[in-house]
């Protein structure tokens, strides 16, 4: 009896000490999950604000693209701004842009070119705000893809990316995105790359939570002592004697 008694008392201990541990990242890990889930992911990821593509204009004769030697993964033929190109997927995977009409390989995009590729894949209303080069090993946060890309910024805090050399859009970015990715950060606790769903610190504060709740699982099983208060027995009520009776 007495080792069981042990035995809870410092389960319970060992379960108020995790409490105290692990009690911020399961708040951080609720929160984060509850504003996550709150929200569509389609309203999350800007839908409402992508263009649909344009449909190919025909157009005759179709040239093939100029592979200059190089070992491709895709060709593909799209409708841009400036006129049906191809997007071609290299081995190595770079990806450039070649003219449907003529099959040359394309420049890079530049900023004026940037700026109406990102005008035709916004759906919004809001102006069109500026646009600025990111390089490939330079992306901001909130893009993550490793591609040179030309930001363009929207008067109601939309970024569109725009990839330089294919001209494909590489991401839509709302203000909703930005604070479900730091959610996302929170909730993986990773703030810096928002990537690494398996790190040290992530798995040591899952296996204290699963610890904790274990103990807490077997406190429930813990038989309590019921205390029931012992009742006083009222003092007797004696009649005082009569007059009479004292006479006889």
């Amino acid at each position: 009896m007495k080792t069981s008694r042990r035995f809870f008392m410092t389960t319970a201990r060992l379960h108020i000490w995790l409490g105290w541990l692990i009690g911020i990242p399961l708040l951080l890990w609720t929160i984060s999950g509850l504003f996550m889930v709150s929200q569509p992911i389609e309203k999350i990821r800007g839908n409402h604000l992508k263009a649909p593509p344009a449909a190919i204009v025909p157009f005759n004769p179709v040239a093939p693209p100029s592979l200059q030697g190089r070992a491709i993964i895709s060709a593909n033929l799209v409708q841009q701004p400036d006129g049906p190109v191809w997007i071609i997927t290299f081995q190595d995977g770079d990806k450039k842009r070649a003219s449907g009409k003529t099959g040359d390989i394309l420049p890079p995009l530049t900023a004026i070119k940037a700026s109406a590729f990102a005008q035709n894949a916004y759906a919004g209303e809001a102006a069109l705000k500026g646009v600025t080069h990111f390089a490939a090993d330079a992306n901001p946060l909130e893009l993550r893809r490793g591609r040179p890309a030309w930001q363009a910024v929207f008067g109601d805090g939309t970024h569109i990316y725009i990839d330089a050399e294919s001209g494909e859009t590489l991401a839509t970015r709302t203000g909703l995105w930005r604070a479900f990715d730091f959610m996302w950060g929170l909730h993986i606790m990773d703030l810096q790359k928002r990537e690494d769903t398996s790190h040290p610190i992530l798995i040591l504060f899952a296996a204290l939570a699963l610890i904790g709740t274990l103990f807490g699982s077997i406190l429930l099983f813990r038989k309590r002592k019921s205390r029931s208060k012992k009742k006083v027995p009222s003092p007797s009520m004696e009649t005082a004697p009569t007059p009479q009776a004292v006479r006889d």
